[in-house]
């Protein structure tokens, strides 16, 4: 699904929270032992992964970090409230330098210990192991699919092709897989509680299905959007049927899946949600910028408006006529003596 940065906003793999905590205690395990600080840390991540990573005083060099996932639906394919396919991903992604606690902290699914002395002695090898672990979310919830899309490669034909796979990476937001001949169809039911939410998700869905059709983007998974479920989804759950955004669908071809791409894939499609959500929110805070800012605007403009006023309103106040001199009620002949000179 396309490379560098841009190809799915800002929706990084790793923990930046977790990824220096890491790197923390490693520059404390190299080079100033003594300024180290006990580790207790619990960490929330796209509102419903946990984590806590803890490390002591005493053996700065081991850090546990443990992970809780949200509930699966019962027709989702779990272990242990673990994805199928997760220790074995777990163990594959880290090798020896982790060993996994069984069993593991009380509220979470899995719990490792990390030994910072068994990292490579490489620099940028033991930042990139840093990384992965930092990366821990899309290893565990992505387990499931990379082993489906596996297929792909290896041209091995799905045994229950058009059944439908329901996987889980956010509470109450499924999405599904299903295997169909050299190609997989991942489809995605978007459903807000807000409506305003929901119309802004279809506007967006809709540039993004249009963006695809870009000269630069030809490579790229097609997706579909459509108001209601696709014809592929005939054996899906009921509550599917509550998505008020519409669906959107990508069909994943074996070119897709090849080397590097499968870890990129399975990160952007897993995380697709997240990605959603946070453009919707991006979308309404500018909005509300943009309102805002006319209504300074109009404010602004009234209160200049009311200084013109007020200005005309001077220049319209003359010093007016002189006053005249009071006639008093004199006799006919006295006013008449008085204009002409008159002696009395």
């Amino acid at each position: 699904m396309g490379k560098g940065k841009g190809r799915m906003g800002i929706m990084e793999t790793p923990s930046i929270r977790i990824l220096n905590i890491l790197m923390q205690r490693e520059r404390e395990r190299l080079q100033d032992l003594e300024s180290a600080v006990e580790v207790d840390c619990h960490l929330m991540e796209f509102g419903d992964v946990r984590y806590h990573i803890q490390s002591s005083i005493a053996d700065p060099q081991y850090v546990e970090l443990s992970i809780s996932l949200p509930s699966w639906p019962q027709e989702s394919i779990c272990s242990g409230g673990l994805p199928f396919g997760a220790i074995e991903a777990v163990k594959g992604a880290y090798g020896s330098s982790i060993e996994i606690i069984d069993p593991p902290e009380e509220g979470f699914q899995l719990t490792l210990a990390i030994d910072l002395a068994k990292f490579p002695l490489d620099k940028d090898c033991r930042l990139q192991l840093m990384k992965k672990i930092a990366s821990l979310r899309a290893v565990v919830l992505g387990a499931c699919m990379r082993e489906i899309l596996k297929n792909l490669t290896s041209r091995i034909v799905y045994p229950d092709a058009g059944q439908v796979i329901t996987l889980v990476q956010h509470p109450k937001e499924s999405f599904f897989l299903i295997p169909l001949m050299e190609k997989m169809m991942v489809v995605l039911p978007v459903h807000f509680k807000d409506s305003s939410d929901a119309v802004l998700a279809i506007s967006f869905l809709q540039d993004f299905v249009e963006a695809r059709r870009c000269s630069g983007l030809k490579k790229a998974p097609s997706c579909i959007w459509s108001q209601k479920p696709p014809q592929e989804m005939k054996g899906a759950p009921a509550y599917t049927s509550s998505a008020n955004a519409g669906f959107l669908s990508f069909v994943i071809f074996r070119h897709h899946v090849e080397g590097d791409k499968l870890d990129r894939t399975v990160w952007t499609l897993s995380s697709f949600h997240a990605y959603l959500n946070y453009h919707i929110k991006r979308s309404k805070g500018f909005m509300h910028m943009l309102m805002r800012r006319r209504v300074d605007n109009l404010i602004q403009a009234l209160n200049q408006a009311k200084v013109h006023v007020e200005k005309d309103k001077k220049k319209l106040k003359t010093p007016g006529l002189p006053c005249l001199p009071k006639l008093l009620p004199h006799r006919k002949g006295k006013m008449i003596s008085k204009g002409y000179g008159c002696p009395k």
